[in-house]
């Protein structure tokens, strides 16, 4: 009862992504450890009495236990394992990053170790293997570790990492999701969603336990961390999660049939790309049949590496697509001044960004101030775009549909552009036989 903040921060997994695709472009080693019994050290600030467990002596005589330190069970117990775990760390000289709260650094110049954790999951990086060395024996001298060795796997996901740089991937997770809904059989698609599918709330029949459902649409939500693919057809089953229909589950049956045929596919972060940010920006105006409003979508890069994405409906209805693009151009701005900050916690100085958009409109109501009736009635969180475009530090750049990389995120696509742009994506199947050799990727 007597506690207030329950939370603990957790890594972002940007922030994974961000980490993995420096440590293929720099041929960082990458080491992994795990915290022994972690919600054990955490200390309590509060008083917290126990009653006496079943068997002992003095159970029946009125007593408790006052507890010194947390235990599993206790809903603040996350949180105070995270503030130990991380006063010791900066009571070594270890610095906090500000843009994410689970990423410290160590050392400085080539000298330094890169530190991230989630919960009791902890990632080492760095070039010099003495540093991790060093690095290791202090956390032991602190805390109870089990020493993993090089990153393999990490919070259910599969990373792989070759001369050609790292893959990552939830080939495990995935078999295991077919396995649980019986689609190990099922006959494969090549799309996650039907082209040109708009689900309603009002299509089909009401289903009579919507818990599997449920259940499914988590599951598959989890899935999204290396499979951006079946982001948007993820996002727009989600929406029906209070009241899902025949139509809705027959669609989630569609996603776990485009799984089956490919299970092993992820991220690939090459070694042989630059360091530069770009975004692609799309919008799918009116996109939601029952409430009109439109769908953003973005993909953000490092050089060649795919680092984050997004497909959400806006918060308000548009009244014009390039209005609708304005936003989508406004969310991705926000994103990218993050990954600058982010960058720097890492040693990257970025003074630019790169910012593609299919909509000439939305990117002249962003350079130009003077569309003012076009603009009057858009939020003034919006116009965070043409701050960030009048800095110098987004520089929009025209390009055409066919080459929209972000519209995977707005729309179900036919085959022929879907498969066109996961392959720009860098998204690759190492476990197909034609990819045991050079893995390459198309720029």
């Amino acid at each position: 009862m007597d506690f207030r903040d329950t939370f603990s921060p957790v890594s972002k997994l940007a922030t994974v992504r961000v980490l993995l695709s420096l440590a293929a472009i720099k041929g960082w080693s990458l080491w992994q450890m795990d915290v022994n019994n972690a919600f054990l050290n955490g200390d309590l600030f509060e008083e917290v009495y126990m009653e006496l467990p079943l068997g002992h002596k003095d159970r029946n005589k009125g007593l408790v236990c006052k507890l010194n330190r947390s235990i599993y069970g206790l809903r603040q117990a996350s949180r105070q394992w995270f503030f130990k775990f991380s006063t010791a760390l900066l009571k070594n000289n270890f610095k906090q990053s500000r843009n994410d709260y689970s990423l410290f650094s160590y050392g400085s110049g080539t000298d330094v170790v890169y530190l991230l954790v989630y919960v009791d999951d902890i990632i080492l990086a760095s070039a010099s293997s003495t540093m991790l060395s060093n690095i290791q024996k202090l956390l032991q001298s602190i805390f109870k570790l089990k020493i993993l060795g090089d990153l393999k796997y990490f919070l259910g996901l599969e990373i792989a990492k070759s001369t050609y740089g790292i893959h990552l991937c939830q080939r495990k997770y995935t078999l295991n999701l077919l396995q649980d809904t019986n689609f190990t059989t099922c006959k494969p698609t090549v799309l996650p969603m039907e082209p040109n599918l708009k689900l309603s709330s009002t299509d089909g029949t009401p289903l009579s336990d919507p818990s599997l459902y449920r259940r499914l649409v988590g599951r598959l939500i989890y899935l999204t961390i290396s499979r951006l693919e079946i982001t948007y057809a993820v996002n727009t089953l989600s929406q029906f999660m209070k009241s899902p229909s025949s139509s809705h589950m027959d669609a989630l049956h569609h996603i776990l049939q485009y799984l089956k045929g490919s299970p092993g596919q992820g991220l690939f972060f090459p070694a042989n790309s630059d360091i530069r940010l770009m975004a692609y920006a799309d919008s799918d105006w009116a996109g939601c049949p029952d409430t009109r409003r439109s769908v953003t979508g973005y993909s953000t890069f490092i050089g060649n590496s795919l680092i984050s994405w997004k497909s959400s409906k806006q918060t308000t209805i548009s009244r014009s697509s390039a209005e609708a693009e304005y936003r989508a151009l406004a969310a991705v701005a926000a994103e990218l001044s993050w990954l600058k900050r982010l960058m720097f916690d890492f040693n990257v100085i970025i003074d630019s960004a790169m910012l593609f958009c299919d909509s000439q409109s939305a990117i002249h109501i962003a350079t130009n101030p003077t569309f003012h009736e076009r603009t009057k009635h858009i939020e003034v969180d919006c116009h965070f775009i043409r701050e960030r475009v009048v800095a110098g530090f987004i520089k929009l750049i025209h390009v055409k549909s066919k080459h929209q990389l972000a519209d995977i995120f707005t729309k179900p696509v036919s085959a022929a552009q879907f498969h066109s742009l996961i392959a720009k994506f860098g998204i690759l199947n190492i476990y197909m036989p034609n990819l045991r050799g050079d893995i390459r990727i198309n720029s």
